[in-house]
């Protein structure tokens, strides 16, 4: 059964901004709810993204999953946060080289967000990188042996995404081909040791760890 949404209370945020409350501004598509539970909250973009965004289209993604919401609401939600990013970090610098060439994709996930806001995360701290977006185990695999990618960051919202991780690991090992794989997004926080589970190197708990694990996969000192 699709659950309704309640609508009246959107615009109230008095008794303190929450991700429950962000949620059904997202499934109601409620711009400006969105931009009301921002101010309120007092965060930069990038720690509201983390602390309430995230949280918001994980539930999104567990109503789905269990019937509860439409794959419309899944993607209309996700859109209307990522037109929030993309104005919230417009004037990032621009990007340079790193030493190693790195990669970002999301394996077969609907939620492109938590990749975005990596994305941008990069971007901000000079690095350039190769966008895959939403891939294939088997095609994620073959890019990277194409393009040489040496440090491969994978986003993953839901279980199953995060799950793929390990074909790609064991058909990299295959292959012989020295990547390391960062892995981060709400799997990995509720379940630290699907890191090692899965075959990755690196594990983020938040966007804002992303420059760290980086440097560490290109041999650099934390």
């Amino acid at each position: 059964m699709i659950v309704s949404y309640p609508t009246g209370h959107l615009s109230d945020v008095s008794a303190g901004p929450s991700a429950d409350l962000l949620e059904l501004a997202l499934v109601n598509m409620d711009r400006l709810a969105l931009q009301r539970i921002y101010s309120a909250s007092g965060l930069t973009p990038l720690f509201f993204c983390e602390q309430f965004i995230t949280p918001a289209l994980a539930g999104i993604g567990e109503k789905w999953d269990r019937g509860e919401l439409s794959l419309s609401h899944v993607y209309m939600s996700g859109r209307l946060c990522e037109d929030f990013m993309e104005q919230s970090f417009r004037g990032a610098p621009s990007s340079r080289a790193s030493e190693d060439r790195v990669a970002l994709a999301v394996l077969e996930d609907y939620h492109l967000l938590g990749k975005r806001l990596v994305g941008f995360v990069l971007r901000g701290g000079g690095v350039e990188y190769l966008d895959y977006g939403t891939v294939t185990a088997a095609e994620l695999v073959q890019r990277v042996q194409d393009d040489s990618v040496r440090v491969l960051l994978i986003s993953a919202l839901m279980l199953p995404s995060a799950l793929k991780v390990r074909e790609v690991r064991d058909k990299l090992d295959q292959a012989g081909v020295p990547c390391r794989i960062i892995v981060g997004g709400a799997p990995f926080r509720l379940d630290p040791s699907l890191c090692d589970e899965v075959g990755a190197d690196f594990c983020c708990a938040s966007a804002s760890q992303v420059l760290l694990a980086l440097k560490l996969a290109s041999g650099g000192e934390p």
